[in-house]
């Protein structure tokens, strides 16, 4: 089963800190990041997404996607 996460942030070390926590759990980049304005806090805004293939279960929209 592959998995689908659509991380974001704000455009600070932390992004990137959450970005390589998921890569180093075995998560793989897909597709290019996103940046844009969020006028609403008028800062820049982050995304990227990423997907991790999983053995031996079933999708579950209760699972945390962030612990597997």
């Amino acid at each position: 089963m592959k998995l689908y996460r659509f991380l974001t942030g704000p455009d600070t070390a932390e992004f990137c800190h959450k970005v390589s926590a998921a890569l180093a759990k075995g998560w793989t980049l897909s597709g290019s990041p996103t940046y844009a304005y969020d006028p609403e806090t008028k800062t820049m805004r982050c995304g990227q997404a990423v997907t991790k293939k999983i053995k031996g279960k079933d999708y579950d929209p209760a699972m945390k996607l962030g612990e597997q």
